[in-house]
C-alpha cells in the first residue's frame, strides 16, 4: 500500500497533476503510453522539473503511473486507486481510547545498516543509521512494539530532538514531511524478544506491520511495529486507521 502525506504537495503540482490526470481519464494518454519526460513537461507548465516530479509522484501513489527508473513514466495498465492511509500518533490513540499513555526506549544508538533492510530500501548496506526499541504502553500495559531505523540525513532536525523523551513516531508524524509511505502487514509468531518486552507468551500469533516513509532525501524511517495480541486495525471513512 501507498500513501501521501497531507500538505506536501504544493498547489502547482496538484494542478499539474489534474491536467494530467484529465489526459489518462479521457484518453489523450492510453494505457501503456509512455508520457512525456519531466524536462519538457515542466516548460510546457512553466514549472521546476522538482515540481512535476511530484506531480507525477501524487498520480503514481494513486496507481494511474507507472515509474521506473531509466524506463520512463507510462501510463499504467489497468490502474487501480491505492488506499490512502493515515499515520496515526500512538499517543493520541492510546489516550482517545481512555488509557494513561507511557512509553519507554528500551535501546537507541546509531549503527550500520542491516543487509536485508538495505535491500529492502534499495540503498547501499552499512550506511550508519538511527536504530531505536521502543514500547508504547496504555495503563501499564504495552500497547505495541515498535523496532525503528531512522535516516537522519532525510531528517535533519531529528538531531536536536531527545527522542528518550518525545517519541519518534510522534515527533516523525509532526515534523517530517514525506512524500510517499509503504507499508505491509502479516502474521508473526512472537520471538523471544517481541514476547517480553510485549508482556506475552513465545509464539503467540502477532499483528505486525513493516512501514517506510520517502522524501526526497531518501528514505525516512523504516518500522517494524508489533501490536499487543488481539489489537485490531479500522477503518473510518475510507482511511486505514490504527497505524
Amino acid at each position: 500500500m501507498t500513501d501521501r502525506q497531507a500538505g506536501s504537495t504544493s498547489p502547482k503540482a496538484h494542478n499539474i497533476a489534474n491536467e494530467v490526470r484529465r489526459r489518462i481519464v479521457e484518453r489523450e494518454w492510453r494505457q501503456g503510453d509512455r508520457i512525456p519526460d519531466e524536462a519538457d513537461l515542466a516548460i510546457e507548465f512553466d514549472a521546476a522539473r522538482a515540481t512535476v516530479n511530484k506531480a507525477l509522484q501524487l498520480l503514481a501513489d494513486e496507481g494511474l503511473l507507472d515509474r521506473r527508473r531509466r524506463a520512463g513514466t507510462r501510463v499504467a495498465i489497468d490502474p487501480v486507486r491505492k488506499a490512502t492511509v493515515t499515520i496515526s500518533i500512538v499517543r493520541e490513540q492510546v489516550e482517545q481510547a481512555g488509557m494513561a499513555y507511557n512509553y519507554r526506549v528500551v535501546a537507541q544508538r546509531r549503527s550500520p545498516l542491516p543487509a536485508a533492510i538495505a535491500a529492502r530500501l534499495d540503498v547501499p548496506e552499512g550506511q550508519v543509521m538511527i536504530h531505536m526499541r521502543a514500547i508504547h504502553y496504555g495503563d501499564g500495559r504495552p500497547f505495541q512494539l515498535e523496532d525503528r531505523w531512522i535516516n537522519p540525513r532525510a531528517a535533519p532536525d531529528l538531531e536536536k530532538t531527545d527522542l528518550w523523551q518525545l517519541n519518534a513516531n510522534e515527533w516523525l508524524v509532526r515534523n517530517a514531511t514525506y512524500l510517499r509511505a509503504e507499508l505491509t502487514f502479516s502474521a508473526e509468531n512472537a520471538n523471544r524478544r517481541d514476547a517480553r518486552l510485549l508482556q506475552t507468551g513465545t509464539g503467540q500469533a502477532l499483528l505486525v506491520m513493516h512501514r517506510t516513509t520517502w522524501n526526497d532525501l531518501g528514505f525516512i524511517t523504516f518500522v517494524r511495529v508489533a501490536f499487543q495480541p488481539g489489537h485490531r486495525v479500522g477503518t473510518e471513512n475510507g482511511e486505514n486507521r490504527g497505524l
